[in-house]
């Protein structure tokens, strides 16, 4: 590929490691250059400090976790909880995928245990295909007229709402950079405390591990992280 860029746009600060980061960093090990993007700042992710202030941190959180890969981080500042699908929302996503012109970009899955991630799956869907139609105005940045390879991530423990397993179409063997991931997941210190309170859960680098030894031991290998590919019509076909 002449461009070789992606963008792992998904919906909080700390999604991207969970699902796809170490894929980022066997991309970045390829020459790639890396792009990952939220639809929020993680604004409702703190029991103790305000959205402003829990938006701040994790801000900083994410853009040192996407410098442990060379890459930048972009946010729609968007409201946890109140992450919708329509127009504002949409022309914030497509902005962002025209300024970094990905040829790959990966997403939340679209069944998902939390509605945030399921319409940021959605806008990120749309707004791939969005992104080069000139009557879609996006001021101070050029239509981007290719659709990327989209590709959606893990759910949460790889199932839908109803508990089913969700059968992925491609496995990524990440077993040599398993460490990069879980660095990276470090960053967000700020999530130990949350998950605690919220989720009652105080092992989130464990449970990632947990989860890619999972999906490695499908495909026989460690670590692995798995995706989907959107093949609808207009997307383009599987290229790894």
């Amino acid at each position: 590929m002449n461009n070789k860029t992606v963008l792992a746009f998904l919906c909080h600060p700390d999604d991207c490691e969970f699902g796809c980061a170490e894929t980022l960093a066997l991309l970045k090990q390829k020459g790639w250059q890396i792009h990952i993007a939220t639809t929020t700042p993680g604004d409702c992710g703190s029991a103790t400090h305000s959205r402003e202030e829990i938006s701040k941190i994790r801000r900083k959180e994410a853009t040192d976790a996407a410098a442990i890969l060379d890459g930048q981080y972009h946010c729609n500042e968007l409201e946890d909880v109140f992450v919708m699908y329509d127009k504002p929302s949409l022309l914030k996503t497509i902005a962002i995928i025209c300024k970094v012109r990905a040829t790959i970009v990966f997403t939340a899955s679209p069944q998902c245990y939390f509605i945030d991630h399921e319409n940021t799956s959605h806008l990120v869907h749309t707004a791939c295909f969005g992104c080069g139609i000139p009557n879609v105005e996006t001021p101070g940045v050029k239509p981007y007229d290719f659709v990327p390879y989209l590709y959606y991530a893990d759910a949460m423990e790889g199932k839908d709402i109803f508990g089913n397993a969700i059968k992925p179409s491609i496995y990524v063997d990440i077993t040599t950079v398993i460490e990069t991931k879980e660095k990276m997941l470090c960053s967000h210190k700020s999530q130990r405390d949350w998950l605690l309170s919220h989720h009652g859960m105080d092992e989130y680098i464990e449970s990632m591990k947990r989860h890619a030894c999972q999906r490695g031991s499908e495909i026989s290998c460690k670590y692995a992280e798995a995706f989907s590919q959107h093949l609808g019509h207009g997307y383009r076909k599987i290229i790894f």
